[in-house]
């Protein structure tokens, strides 16, 4: 098995703290452990080093990614250390992408300033909503005030600014959710992902809707609001180049576009996952083992999976269709059997008559009411 990465373009670097951790949230996040930063920022450093050995640095990083837990929280002279031995390790230069995840609230006095020095070009804002008691019942310790606050800050500095808000939270009504986003058109923003709620098991939001204590909008109401966020956005010069990400032109995520087209990437810190296209393995999720994984050398890998043919062709056909350029049928179907060949046609022009697809030019692509069921429409063309 190899970790090995030649041309190595996109990375990613996990930052598990939060202050709080979200009702809805399933990432490999951690609350109230600030104790263990040092300790962590130390064994993250030890990791980027000692990958120097499995890298080719033949070009520059396309993209570098901070996410979380909340990354905004990195204390700034580590920050500052942790970005010092990556630029050591890693090739960059000034057209490399950088991002960094920021909840608002948690921006300390200066941050932005460095943030800016150490070469962080566009920041990805978790806005989520404007109304505050929605998200104080999300145990989300943020205010609309954090972040209008933090738009007004960032707008000198930075250029490329992203926004996320999810669509479907309850006790947001469709008039709420038209005047956030209407709001959101006036910010000086770049970017802005639409994200669905997602209610993963285990959750306090999971328990919580299963009590009955909480409630969730219906379905057709949640999609008559993507449909007219999607206008909107729209006639404000926001494309769709994907499902839940619309950009002004040239501000689309390079990072996320890597993973919907299957490039390789790396991953460091806690749970962090990579991909080099044979094998995709994830880092120790427990954070005691983790730091003997990388004090060791050892066992640092948790779980490896090695794709089959049958998984790229169906992760080429999902995340494909999500995308506005939607997929190349010749490449996706190259590796079929002649019937299997045949069951994608046949299904793509059945798909195509009810209206979901279109083909055009050697490409299948959604169309709008075909968005919505993009999971269906996969499976449908996914040969049985």
């Amino acid at each position: 098995m190899s970790y090995y990465f030649k041309n190595l373009e996109h990375l990613y670097v996990h930052w598990p703290f939060c202050p709080y951790k979200c009702n809805f949230c399933d990432f490999v996040a951690i609350a109230s452990h600030e104790s263990f930063m040092q300790q962590y920022h130390e064994s993250l450093c030890k990791e980027i080093q000692d990958f120097k050995d499995l890298y080719d640095a033949q070009a520059p990083l396309k993209t570098l990614y901070i996410g979380g837990g909340t990354p905004s929280t990195y204390p700034l002279p580590l920050i500052l250390d942790m970005f010092a031995i990556l630029k050591e390790t890693i090739s960059f230069d000034e057209s490399t992408e950088v991002t960094l995840e920021v909840n608002p609230g948690t921006v300390e006095q200066g941050a932005l300033e460095v943030w800016k020095s150490i070469g962080i070009n566009r920041l990805s804002i978790g806005v989520q909503s404007l109304k505050d008691t929605v998200l104080q019942g999300l145990n989300r310790h943020q205010t609309k005030i954090d972040v209008i606050n933090l738009l007004q800050k960032t707008e000198p500095l930075f250029e490329n600014v992203s926004v996320d808000f999810i669509v479907g939270l309850p006790g947001v009504s469709a008039e709420e959710w038209k005047a956030m986003i209407l709001q959101a058109m006036t910010w000086p923003i770049k970017h802005i992902s639409v994200y669905f709620l997602m209610v993963h098991e285990k959750t306090p939001l999971y328990f919580k809707i299963k009590q009955k204590s909480v409630v969730l909008p219906p379905d057709d109401e949640i999609v008559d609001l993507y449909y007219w966020t999607v206008d909107v956005l729209e006639q404000h010069g926001f494309h769709r180049y994907e499902l839940s990400n619309f950009a002004k032109k040239g501000f689309e995520s390079k990072h996320n576009t890597a993973y919907w087209e299957r490039k390789g990437y790396k991953g460091f810190g806690l749970g962090a996952c990579s991909f080099n296209g044979q094998y995709r393995f994830q880092n120790n999720k427990n954070l005691r083992n983790y730091f003997q994984a990388v004090l060791d050398k050892n066992d640092l890998i948790h779980d490896v999976e090695e794709i089959t043919p049958a998984q790229i062709s169906m992760e080429k056909i999902m995340l494909g269709l999500r995308q506005a350029q939607g997929i190349n049928i010749a490449d996706v179907i190259q590796d079929f059997s002649l019937p299997q060949q045949q069951h994608f046609k046949e299904r793509a022009d059945w798909l195509e008559a009810k209206g979901f697809v279109r083909q055009e030019a050697g490409r299948l692509f959604l169309t709008p009411q075909g968005f919505i069921l993009e999971n269906e429409v996969a499976v449908n063309l996914f040969p049985e």
